[in-house]
């Protein structure tokens, strides 16, 4: 029996879905989701394994115009989806109508691989929106095949992942046929906090904030983690703790109830902050943190 294989990345402006897409498709919550910009920080990999196929999916950050060495990494990341994509995702919203970035738009319209424009949030747009729409991004990219969808509501999610397969090479897999992501458990452990302060802190704070795992120890019927929340200035760490460690305690009750979810154990966290002055621009903290690397 022939066997298909291949990687789908996905990109787009930040916040047009590419994270509840990439988990719709995977059935696990791997890339963190807020309605913040810049949620997504790496290029994470899903894996969708069956009988005869392994897709190998990467959501990207939104691509946008970096203004510190952090972002410069993060857009690094969506220049790489661009070099090994069997299948080129390229994810927008209703409303929208360019990618910020000039010089990412030219190499999808020029893309010698093929290219599925999905038009995101369908389910907040009328008939005609949605017809002008579709118009519209036909002109801009005439190489792509148009599929109006909603990641959220799951409308025509499976059809776009049968398409893909139909797409894909002919391949034997590239990795386990029991392997879900190709992220160690801590980067998850480090997103959950990270997805909690994107929910509850606003303005400068979230983008502010970086989570390193330090301790990680499964026993048979727990797992005891102690993790620190890195912070650029002494007033943001006040900010993050709060009143009597009532908002730093908040985050830890949070993450505690998703990361049981997801290991199927009962957890326990300890919650540190730090202060690691500018850190988005050095380059060492940088390639320490997975970036740059």
């Amino acid at each position: 029996m022939s066997h298909k294989a291949g990687f789908v990345n996905i990109i787009g402006n930040p916040n047009v879905g590419k994270s509840t897409l990439m988990n719709a498709f995977v059935g696990e919550k791997l890339s963190i989701i807020t309605s913040k910009a810049q949620t997504t920080r790496h290029r994470i990999l899903g894996i969708v394994n069956g009988d005869d196929f392994q897709v190998v999916f990467s959501d990207t950050p939104g691509i946008i115009k970096p203004a510190y060495e952090l972002q410069e990494s993060m857009m690094g990341f969506v220049k790489s989806a661009f070099e090994d994509a069997d299948v080129l995702i390229y994810m927008v919203e209703i409303g929208e109508q360019a990618l910020k970035d000039e010089a990412f738009f030219n190499k999808i319209t020029h893309s010698k691989i093929p290219v599925l424009l999905l038009l995101n949030k369908i389910d907040k747009s009328d008939q005609g929106q949605l017809e002008t729409q579709v118009q519209l991004w036909a002109k801009k990219v005439p190489n792509a095949e148009i599929i109006p969808i909603s990641a959220l509501e799951g409308f025509q999610v499976k059809e776009v992942f049968s398409r893909i397969i139909e797409l894909l090479p002919e391949s034997p897999p590239f990795y386990p046929k029991d392997q879900l992501t190709d992220k160690p458990e801590r980067f998850f452990i480090n997103e959950t906090i990270r997805e909690k302060i994107l929910i509850h802190y606003k303005k400068e704070i979230p983008y502010a904030v970086e989570v390193d795992t330090e301790e990680f120890f499964e026993e048979e019927n727990i797992i005891r983690i102690r993790s620190v929340i890195m912070v650029e200035r002494e007033t943001q760490k006040g900010i993050i703790i709060g009143h009597k460690g009532s908002a730093l305690k908040r985050v830890g009750v949070e993450a505690r109830k998703d990361l049981e979810k997801f290991f199927g154990k009962q957890i326990h966290i300890e919650l540190y902050v730090k202060v690691n002055k500018n850190w988005r621009s050095n380059q060492n903290q940088l390639k320490r943190f997975g970036y740059n690397s």
